[in-house]
């Protein structure tokens, strides 16, 4: 990767030649003349398309670059670009999208009411694109995406988690268990794992570990496709007495069913028992009530608001469950590590970030605790300032 300086008053190109060594020149001129340089030093003699749009080498370099991707986040940064990125840069030849461009965009979002997550997931392929197209020599200036991050500063609505109260995720619980019982696994596995949306609708059976009492999160579904856990790996979550008996005789009526339907078949056509066990552990733990892959947008529409407003409770996303999880979690003193591992985050510092304000304070007693033992025997804790003498008179 080469980069233009300014060193006492010209232009300096700094780069690294084919054998790795770091390298300097300086240019004379104005900086056009030197990115002009820069174009012969980085592609090599390649000539640089400056005429190719933002939209056609974009279009290049993701089915270039998919292979690196999950297909959720293939899916993910091909609507960045066909939303976001095209509209405001699709017609402008690549070479000439600059900082300033890059900046009003964030803007724009920004206003738009867009959170800073969501303006970052746009600025992070842009990013990517310009890093590769520097390597690949195809522009010869610095990343105009790179460093933008404090102009999408974090917001204080970005800040913000709806967890349920113990109460309120009782009432829940209750009158799903009462309303739409079908659905009480669910959202019981829900409250009492942390498991995001696409994590629970991959859930298999085989992947309950009653004995050990954990599930071994191996997969998500996103947009109907099986893809791997965010952040590309599978955990071990903890499950509560409540949930394993709630899962195991749901496993145990799923079995039984399965049974009976395979005995009301001919018997030409019927297979051994051992098959159809199998059968039900590898299928989908949750499922519609005749048997199809759930739904995330019909599960929260049709099941979820549906059930807040028989509880009587206001209206939060299902993704709320999950914060829900980790608030009791921690009001309960677990540690954030604890939780970091049970929720997979990818480091402690989202941990931190999301829920640290959350973890109780200390108090005066916290710190008493530090004190020596022998200090503290003749103080008066009536008079902290002041100790107490033998015969009862103060010093």
């Amino acid at each position: 990767m080469a980069c233009i300086r300014k060193r006492r008053g010209k232009w300096v190109i700094d780069y690294r030649d084919a054998s790795g060594k770091r390298r300097w020149e300086t240019t004379e001129g104005n900086r056009k003349d030197a990115e002009e340089r820069m174009a012969k030093i980085v592609s090599k003699g390649r000539p640089v398309d400056t005429k190719q749009t933002f939209q056609e080498y974009a279009e290049r370099w993701l089915e270039t670059y998919r292979v690196n991707l999950k297909a959720g986040s293939f899916i993910q940064m091909e609507s960045v670009l066909r939303i976001h990125l095209f509209p405001a840069f699709g017609s402008v030849p690549f070479s000439k999208v600059d900082r300033v461009m890059v900046k009003e965009l964030i803007a724009e979002k920004i206003k738009s009411g867009l959170s800073r997550s969501t303006v970052s997931n746009i600025i992070t392929p842009l990013r990517e694109m310009y890093n590769h197209a520097i390597d690949d020599g195809v522009i010869s200036f610095n990343n105009p995406a790179s460093r933008v991050g404090r102009f999408n500063k974090q917001r204080a609505e970005d800040k913000k988690i709806n967890p349920l109260t113990r109460e309120e995720l009782s009432a829940l619980l209750e009158v799903t268990k009462e309303k739409m019982p079908y659905y009480y696994p669910l959202l019981l596995c829900a409250a009492r794992t942390g498991l995001r949306e696409g994590e629970l609708i991959g859930l298999k059976g085989s992947d309950i570990d009653f004995h050990g009492r954990f599930i071994d999160v191996q997969r998500s579904i996103f947009r109907s496709s099986v893809t791997s856990p965010k952040n590309h790996k599978s955990r071990r979550v903890d499950m509560s007495r409540q949930l394993t008996d709630v899962l195991d005789k749901l496993l145990h009526k799923r079995k039984a069913d399965a049974l009976r339907q395979e005995m009301e078949r001919p018997h030409q056509e019927r297979r051994g028992h051992a098959e159809v066990l199998n059968g039900v552990m590898d299928g989908w733990l949750f499922t519609t009530p005749s048997g199809t892959q759930l739904d995330p947008a019909n599960m929260r529409e049709r099941v979820f608001y549906k059930l807040l407003e028989k509880a009587k409770l206001r209206r939060v996303r299902f993704h709320d469950l999950r914060h829900t999880f980790a608030s009791l979690l921690i009001q309960q003193g677990e540690s954030l590590v604890y939780i970091k591992d049970l929720l997979g985050h990818h480091s402690i510092q989202i941990t931190v970030d999301v829920y640290g304000h959350l973890v109780p304070g200390g108090n005066r007693g916290a710190v008493d605790k530090l004190d020596d033992r022998i200090e503290l025997e003749g103080t008066d804790r009536e008079n902290p300032g002041s100790k107490m003498v033998a015969d009862g008179q103060v010093n």
